[in-house]
């Protein structure tokens, strides 16, 4: 999970990017099994999250090798960080979508 606080008013213009450069990191990579991403709302706009799914810990080595532990930041992506940090978390055994929708 990477989560950031943008510099004020700069979250949307991090997201508009997620969608293509963050997705291009991950996408199509042996072992990744998707990624999702949003803001905060209200007092927290200035938040957001880009958090990828994967396989297993393997899969994400094998993507970042020795850096694994750190956020990759692609260009023009410090113009919008105030500061960001990187979480890896095991979801294995707590995981629940349900995808069906009221109608």
């Amino acid at each position: 999970m990477f989560q950031v606080r943008t510099k004020p008013g700069r979250a949307a213009e991090l997201i508009g990017k997620f969608g293509v450069t963050s997705a291009k990191v991950v996408r199509g990579h042996p072992g990744n099994q998707g990624y999702f991403y949003g803001y905060g709302v209200g007092s927290n706009e200035d938040y957001v999250v880009f958090t990828s799914v994967w396989r297993d810990l393997e899969a994400v080595k094998a993507r970042f090798g020795d850096a694994w532990r750190e956020s990759f930041l692609p260009p023009g992506y410090e113009d919008l960080i105030e500061d960001c940090s990187i979480h890896h978390i095991d979801v294995g055994s707590g995981w629940h979508v349900d995808l069906a929708r009221d109608i």
